[in-house]
């Protein structure tokens, strides 16, 4: 490609503070260097994580950074030694790599590579330096991917190349949100066919949760959420019923309770916060509940030990369970076999200049999904 080796300028979505909008600005981007491939984003979704980004609530992010960790695109060029993809190649970039090479990636029951930004901070890339800078400022990279830019740099172990015929406007949400939450249910709780479950909270990543019980073959899936329009879609997605905690006076996980006499068998929580997790965890069955948390927790959380005393498991998942360079093109060869729909989870498009107008939406509760085009 005519830009192969050379500085890219390009738009970006700078954050250069907590607490303040993002600002688009003309970044420069640096050619990959070797075991690196640059990508061209074509479309990246608004996810809750990156709103936790510009509140300043998540740990170990440097600013200033540019954001954004569910995207879709185009390889651009590739660095020295890189074999599994090429340029012209459609792409989902990672925020959960997988180098194949240590031990949770070589345990078939494990997804959470040690090159994860569990282990360390992502944000530079593994040589500790950025491929970003604006203004003559060095710019921080987000989990390694930082989408909410018109190109990005990323390890190769952190690129899942896809089906030629998927339409990246659409499967960008496969970079987090719905293989995060269909993932869930299918991979870390195992949900069984003729079961039942709860779902708190239904953003993208809860309703995902929904199309996974249902795929599972759950035979009654309990929506919960304090905004009663998402229930509509809810139930277009597989819910079977639908619960406001607000319409009631006692703690909703006695109200599930009394629901299913014995309390559900498998519950997730897809929102983040420590009262909804202690009440997913409570609403499970005391003996062989599963529940599992999906949502980011911003703060520490202490709960009754009698809890899981009694045989509850709790479990957390990390995009699913999903070994990602593997799993996620064979998620999209899904998609693209109409085996779910994930498309009824984009509620907005808008162009990448409007990216805080997305983020507005998501503030006021009108969108599941909005995706940026650039």
């Amino acid at each position: 490609m005519a830009t192969a080796g050379k500085v890219i300028r390009c738009r970006a979505a700078v954050a250069w503070a907590p607490g303040k909008p993002l600002s688009v600005e003309e970044v420069e981007v640096a050619p990959p260097k070797a075991g690196e491939v640059r990508i061209k984003i074509v479309a990246t979704g608004i996810c809750h994580t990156d709103d936790h980004i510009l509140k300043g609530s998540l740990p170990n992010v440097e600013f200033p950074v540019i954001p954004g960790h569910e995207g879709a695109g185009i390889v651009e060029s590739i660095g020295q030694g890189v074999t599994s993809v090429k340029p012209g190649d459609k792409v989902i970039p990672l925020c959960l790599p997988q180098c194949g090479e240590c031990s949770f990636c070589q345990n078939p029951e494990s997804n959470c590579c040690q090159k994860s930004h569990f282990s360390e901070p992502q944000n530079l890339l593994p040589d500790k330096t950025s491929r970003f800078s604006c203004k003559g400022k060095q710019i921080h990279h987000f989990l390694w991917v930082s989408t909410f830019a018109e190109y990005t740099v990323v390890p190769e172990y952190a690129v899942a190349k896809i089906d030629a015929a998927a339409p990246l406007d659409k499967v960008c949400l496969f970079g987090c949100g719905f293989s995060t939450g269909y993932g869930a249910a299918i991979n870390t709780a195992k949900v069984k066919p003729g079961s039942t479950c709860a779902v708190f909270g239904l953003g993208g990543v809860g309703l995902s949760v929904v199309m996974g019980c249902k795929a599972a073959g759950a035979s009654r899936i309990i929506a919960v959420d304090i905004n009663s329009d998402k229930f509509a879609k809810a139930k277009e997605l597989g819910a079977t019923d639908c619960v406001n905690p607000r319409d009631f006076k006692k703690p909703i996980q006695e109200v599930l309770t009394e629901m299913t006499r014995q309390g559900v068998d498998y519950s997730f929580e897809a929102i983040g916060h420590v009262d909804t997790m202690i009440a997913a965890l409570a609403s499970c069955n005391m003996n062989t509940g599963v529940c599992v948390m999906v949502g980011v927790l911003d703060s520490e959380i202490s709960i009754d030990p009698v809890l899981l005393l009694t045989g509850r498991t709790w479990k957390g998942t990390m995009l699913g369970g999903w070994k990602t360079r593997e799993c996620i093109p064979k998620l999209v060869s899904s998609y693209l076999e109409r085996k779910f729909n994930s498309d009824l989870l984009i509620t907005h498009t808008l162009p990448f200049a409007k990216v805080n107008e997305g983020f507005e939406l998501l503030h006021a509760g009108k969108s599941i999904r909005t995706v940026l085009l650039f």
